[in-house]
């Protein structure tokens, strides 16, 4: 048994399809299909249920499947910890970023973090919270920027910066032309992003709204799953949302009159990791590079 074989065990469980687990390995399907044999041969059982167009794991094959990730995750780990020793700053560091910050912090920190870290590359992973936390505990990802504290003890956070919300509005809105806008005023017109989306409950929670209301309003016709769908609605007329700071610059030139909010709501940007992440200096430059630059770009908010 050797962790080649395991790796084209666990491309097996993710495609459930020889030919795509066999590209995923840059391998040829035969080579993959004799591996997989000859790791069954030498365990004395059957991991997996062979059909002309799908491959399924056997019960014990999904017990094995989750030894084989482990085993994987502590290889994984044991090149880590001696790339840590070699230099911390160099080498591949998997960053999660939940979708709502992606777009506009990351065009922030790439080209400054190549500048003053050149040999450490960053692997970039957008998606929700929950799905983020799972690459962590299995050592998919090194770490995440989350706008929620972790729910979950394995998992260590640091506070990196407060980012404010905004009130976006329609341009004719009765609160167009104000300085400030209440978040409770907005409970009945607000719009939020799809459930999975952190913002979302946080929007809700600052306008002192229900999730079902909001589900009410849109009639069941329409789902937002991004900040750009949400504003194009506001911008048409139905209704207003929140946004995180950041974001502002990105939605400048659309039809849409944003405002602060009269009691400062804001989200709190987090960076997460494991505890025992063998490279903490990496996760020290990018929290340094992410500092300082979104300084600048709050201050003016």
């Amino acid at each position: 048994m050797n962790l080649q074989e395991l790796r084209y065990l666990v491309a097996l469980a993710e495609h459930r399809h020889f030919g795509r687990a066999a590209e995923t390995c840059n391998v040829s399907q035969p080579t993959l299909s004799n591996q997989i044999r000859k790791l069954e041969d030498e365990l004395g059982v059957t991991l997996l249920e062979r059909t002309n167009k799908r491959v399924n794991l056997t019960p014990v094959g999904e017990q094995i499947l989750q030894h084989a990730q482990s085993a994987l995750a502590e290889a994984a780990q044991m090149k880590e910890v001696a790339q840590a020793a070699r230099d911390p700053l160099v080498g591949p560091l998997k960053l999660g970023v939940i979708p709502t910050l992606a777009p506009y912090l990351m065009p922030m920190i790439l080209q400054p973090l190549r500048q003053s870290y050149p040999g450490l590359m960053l692997e970039l992973w957008e998606d929700q919270t929950h799905s983020l936390i799972d690459g962590l505990r299995h050592h998919r990802l090194d770490a995440a920027l989350l706008a929620t504290e972790p729910d979950a003890p394995e998992i260590t956070d640091l506070r990196l910066f407060d980012e404010p919300l905004l009130a976006a509005l329609p341009p004719h809105h009765r609160f167009a032309t104000a300085k400030t806008v209440s978040e409770k005023s907005l409970a009945d017109e607000l719009l939020v992003l799809a459930d999975g989306h952190c913002l979302a409950t946080q929007a809700l929670a600052a306008c002192g709204s229900k999730h079902e209301t909001q589900r009410n309003r849109l009639h069941g016709s329409m789902q937002a799953s991004t900040l750009e769908t949400l504003v194009n609605l506001v911008a048409a007329g139905y209704g207003t949302t929140l946004i995180p700071a950041l974001a502002l610059d990105s939605f400048a030139h659309r039809d849409v009159v944003f405002r602060p909010l009269a009691g400062n709501s804001s989200r709190t940007i987090r960076l997460v990791s494991r505890p025992g992440f063998p490279r903490p200096q990496a996760l020290r430059a990018l929290e340094k590079v992410i500092r300082r630059a979104v300084e600048p770009a709050l201050s003016c908010r």
